[in-house]
């Protein structure tokens, strides 16, 4: 899994176009504050290897949402970061277990919608921490 996390002042996105056809109802545009923004590719090799990699998206994040004081998390799959690319199934199931994770530990959780295009603006804080990019 490839992953960059931005911390943001404000991070809004609208729905643009499905990529597939069952990608479902988007629901409405967001926008949203001081939160980490977890941009992700799950890789074909990810899910052999599931357990660790959830462990270690999810300290990734507790670790930069500690660092901001933050406990607000997007998730934006982002397909971009690797040719590699696990099922889409799959993808979403480890994501799903890592947001579980999180909501359990107190973690306002959000995700831009699966399966669109969206258009998006973000405000990024300037500390070189707020930028983060992991390969887990």
């Amino acid at each position: 899994m490839k992953i960059i996390m931005f911390y943001v002042h404000e991070f809004w996105w609208k729905p643009y176009a499905p990529t597939v056809s069952e990608a479902g109802d988007p629901g409405p545009e967001r926008d949203l504050k001081e939160a980490v923004v977890v941009f992700y590719q799950v890789e074909a090799h990810d899910p052999d290897r599931e357990k660790r990699v959830v462990e270690k998206l999810v300290k990734n994040i507790k670790w930069l949402c500690r660092k901001f004081e933050t406990q607000r998390v997007i998730f934006h799959s982002f397909s971009h970061l690797s040719l590699s690319k696990a099922p889409p199934e799959q993808g979403k199931m480890l994501v799903k277990k890592a947001k579980e994770k999180l909501t359990k530990s107190g973690f306002e959780l959000y995700e831009t919608p699966y399966g669109w295009l969206n258009e998006w603006k973000m405000h990024v804080a300037g500390e070189s921490l707020a930028k983060v990019f992991k390969e887990l």
